[in-house]
């Protein structure tokens, strides 16, 4: 999750850590098997926004060597517990990685990425992968940024801008898949599901 110190974002999750993480939650494994079936065998993933680590260990019990994170130490915390090892807590603006990763799974956590920084932050994501690397990452669609029933703040792009967004941080090309659900907060949503891959140089 991206900087929210004094934000009602970050006190969330810092007080629902432990609800949020063991909700009842139905993995998405048809885009995930899908994510993952562009990478080679046993390649390496950055999971950002890990939450309860439901996602990660899926992945590794594929056999893929899996880097999980979270930007809230408290949900961090409940990601070790379930996959057994420390978990990082890593906020988007302190990514630093080069050409390490072969995949990044980012479900629904750049959602909270305020518009103003997402490009920056998509730049980082760009840097961390290796060339032909894959970033699977979900919105939740809308006209402006706004908050949710629980004082969470969300980005909410369009199709539209989501794409400029990509094209802004240098990626060369995003498919976006709109899909119909809810969140959270049960209130129905529209999805936004970006795939980017960057170029082989």
């Amino acid at each position: 999750m991206p900087p929210f110190d004094s934000d009602h974002t970050s006190q969330f999750y810092r007080e629902n850590a432990a609800c949020y993480a063991s909700r009842p939650r139905r993995a998405p494994d048809t885009r995930l098997d899908t994510f993952l079936s562009r990478l080679r065998p046993g390649a390496a993933v950055l999971e950002l926004g890990c939450g309860g680590g439901q996602d990660s260990a899926y992945m590794i019990a594929k056999g893929f060597d899996v880097t999980p994170t979270d930007g809230s130490p408290e949900l961090a915390a409940e990601a070790s517990r379930l996959l057994g090892r420390k978990i990082a807590v890593l906020r988007f603006e302190e990514l630093r990685w080069r050409d390490a990763f072969d995949g990044v799974w980012a479900e629904a956590c750049l959602l909270h990425v305020p518009r103003a920084g997402l490009v920056g932050v998509l730049g980082r994501i760009l840097d961390a992968l290796k060339d032909g690397g894959v970033l699977a990452a979900s919105f939740k669609s809308g006209k402006a940024e706004g908050r949710d029933c629980f004082g969470r703040f969300f980005n909410y792009p369009s199709s539209d801008v989501l794409v400029r967004l990509f094209d802004e941080a240098g990626w060369p090309e995003v498919d976006v898949a709109e899909t119909e659900g809810s969140g959270y907060d049960g209130a129905p949503t529209l999805w936004l599901h970006a795939t980017a891959v960057k170029l082989r140089k």
